[in-house]
């Protein structure tokens, strides 16, 4: 027995070849007549079926389908035209009925409305689908990279897994090649469109030509003829190609919100209820202009009136619901009792703030801080390589109004103030004029700044401030204290999570590296110790494979954290030396040797065995160095040899943590090392 699939396979095939028997061989009329027939009935289905779709992609066979019935349609109007002229303007039924009720009881009218509906076809509908098709398949290809990276950003931070992560790239990629389809298909609309014309003209000359040579007619009576079945032949193949044309422009332009285009429609409308009621009133005093037909304005306005109060009831009592059912979690959720083991449990990253701050939280009051957190979330995740905790956020009426502050497993990090209802403006060098606002600090940099009130916005840029809001403020200030505390965030669930999903890809190097030469534990103080020194750990394949190559040397994990920063070379001068220029400040030979005979090992690690006097002499040399090459506005680094490169960080993190200390090994070969100065004894 042929099963569902391979009898649609055939029916698909038999179609195809039916059409091109429809092309070559003359069909009498009556059989033209129920082609016809069905014709307009699958052009009216596929029109109804845009209109149901909650996504174009649910139609995603429209392109292939458009081109087989642009085909199907040009066989009929190729068999009719074969009709018309071989049995003296007779085609059928169908086209007969169709020309009779256009044209009527005039011919000129009719064939005015004929071309007024050529023109609706060709110049509105095909050339705007066409247009909205070029430009929706320009810019899915164009956001196909940003949906990727989403994607991998999401799939790092583990809110996804690998096989949600595939489905979406493939639904990316089926998007993407619908659209392309769509462009290319909208071609077929207009190339039907331009045939139709020509045809129909075709028919007019060719007609004229044959009835006046073999038909004992006059010229008026056969124009009439031939006239009326082109006519009716115009009408049968452009109604349904106007379907079909608009089926196309439904589903190019419909934005994929998940619903049908009716409900979509009509709960859009619903929401405006004033429009509708403002409307009604503007059709009443319309409706007073003299020689205007008052009474089917009146009934309109009536109409929309009523129609606008009665949504205006429904929104409010939608609103009202909304509420309630918000007021009843909130106390529910303040009724809930924690256990006690719930309340002993710590979050990792806590935002709290003051009760001023909560439209920022709020979606329903427009505030985005929220999806701004996520987003924060997955770009750490996605430059650093590990799965950033949720962050919990509650409100407290311990902080001012318009404070906030940011812990790390209960302890604060950092804190700032904000105002919502202005936007921080920041001077820059391009800054030339004083603006009037309330003076504050920048809580990320440390930089002065002023609140300045959003209606002040265009003078403050123009002024050459750099003006930003509450939520980009805070969204800011998480993103660093995040990247500056990942260490302490990762781990060790974090690390099996890593390791499993390493091993789905180096299944032989996780066996043989973990656990058999390295414990989590282990591994995750290597991984810690480069993230406290902001190097990505996205290289975990290169990581594990440094700790195989010389976990038989050493098991001291600050000593691996070294080798494994060699192997990274490449991301650490990238990172750190992004343009190919390293503004070094080296130590004298001297100097180097003397912190190299000074470090003694411990069971806790390596340390500096060094007078006090002598780490003050070091340090302020050191800082004075930086200072300098900072004030010529560049970037330093550290540049030290591998053997005392942890112990001069060492030191360096009392001066900034954020400076950089590289060794020798970490550079990559092509980098410009330009020395801006040394520090010595």
């Amino acid at each position: 027995m042929i099963s569902r699939l391979k009898l649609s396979n055939i029916t698909v095939a038999a179609t195809v070849l039916a059409v091109v028997f429809i092309i070559i061989f003359p069909l009498p009329a009556v059989v033209m007549d129920t082609l016809l027939i069905i014709n307009i009935s699958i052009s009216i289905i596929i029109l109804l079926f845009s209109l149901y779709i909650n996504e174009p992609l649910e139609f995603s066979v429209f392109p292939t389908l458009l081109l087989f019935v642009t085909l199907f349609r040009l066989a009929l109007n190729l068999s009719t035209t074969r009709l018309i002229l071989l049995n003296g303007g007779d085609a059928g039924n169908v086209i007969k009925t169709f020309g009779g009720i256009v044209i009527g009881q005039n011919l000129v009218v009719g064939v005015i409305i004929f071309l007024i509906i050529m023109v609706i076809q060709f110049l509105v509908i095909t050339k705007g689908a066409e247009r909205v098709a070029e430009v929706t398949a320009r810019f899915t290809l164009d956001e196909m990279p940003g949906k990727q990276m989403a994607i991998d950003a999401d799939l790092n931070s583990g809110i996804i897994d690998e096989n949600e992560a595939r489905e979406r790239r493939q639904e990316i990629s089926f998007e993407a090649d619908f659209h392309g389809a769509m462009d290319g298909a909208s071609k077929f609309v207009k190339g039907d469109a331009i045939a139709g014309v020509i045809i129909t003209l075709v028919n007019i000359v060719g007609g004229l030509i044959i009835g006046v040579v073999t038909m004992n007619r006059s010229v008026g009576e056969v124009a009439r003829i031939y006239l009326l079945a082109t006519i009716g032949d115009g009408i049968v193949s452009q109604v349904p190609a106007l379907l079909v044309s608009m089926a196309s422009g439904i589903i190019v332009t419909r934005s994929g919100r998940g619903v049908a285009f009716g409900e979509e429609t009509a709960s859009q409308i619903i929401a405006q209820p004033s429009a509708l009621i403002l409307a009604g009133v503007l059709v009443i005093v319309v409706s007073f202009v003299p020689g205007l037909p008052k009474l089917p304005m009146l009934i309109i306005a009536a109409a929309l009136i009523i129609g606008g109060a009665l949504a205006r009831s429904r929104h409010t009592r939608a609103l009202a619901q909304a509420e309630t059912a918000e007021v009843e979690a909130r106390e529910k959720e303040k009724r809930k009792t924690k256990s006690p083991l719930e309340q002993l449990t710590v979050p990792p990253i806590s935002f709290v703030f003051g009760y001023s701050l909560i439209p920022l939280i709020n979606a329903s009051q427009g505030g985005d801080l929220v999806d701004r957190f996520i987003m924060v979330r997955n770009q750490c995740a996605f430059d650093l390589g590990i799965l950033i905790p949720q962050i919990t956020l509650r409100d407290s009426v311990r902080f001012a109004p318009n404070e906030y502050v940011i812990t790390i497993k209960g302890v604060e990090v950092a804190s700032g103030k904000v105002m919502i209802d202005h936007l921080l403006a920041i001077a820059t060098d391009d800054t030339d004029d004083e603006i009037f606002g309330i003076p504050t600090v920048e809580p990320t940099f440390g930089l002065p700044a002023l609140w300045v009130p959003k209606t002040e916005r265009e003078q403050a840029e123009l002024s050459g401030y750099s003006t930003v809001d509450p939520p980009s403020v805070i969204a800011t200030h998480m993103t660093t204290v995040l990247r500056r505390h990942a260490h302490e965030l990762l781990s060790r669930q974090d690390v099996a999570r890593l390791v499993d999903n390493l091993k789905t890809t180096q299944p032989a190097l996780v066996d043989e590296v973990i656990p058999k030469m390295f414990s989590l534990g282990e591994l995750q103080r290597v991984l810690a110790n480069l993230l406290r020194e902001d190097i990505p750990i996205r290289d975990l394949t290169t990581i594990v494979e440094t700790l195989g190559d010389y976990g038989g040397v050493t098991h001291d994990t600050e000593l691996l954290t070294e080798y494994v920063r060699s192997a990274l070379k490449r991301t650490i001068s990238k990172r750190f030396v992004p343009d190919g220029e390293a503004y070094a400040v080296t130590l004298d030979q001297q100097l180097e040797q003397l912190i190299a005979e000074s470090t003694r090992q411990s069971e806790q690690g390596a340390y500096l065995s060094l007078e006090p006097g002598t780490l003050r002499s070091i340090f302020e040399r050191l800082k004075d160095c930086v200072e300098t090459v900072k004030e010529r506005g560049k970037t330093p680094i550290i540049l030290v040899s591998p053997l005392v490169r942890r112990q001069v960080r060492k030191i360096t993190e009392q001066l900034s943590p954020d400076l950089n200390v590289m060794s020798y090994s970490e550079l990559d070969p092509g980098t410009d090392v330009r020395s801006e100065g040394v520090v010595k004894l």
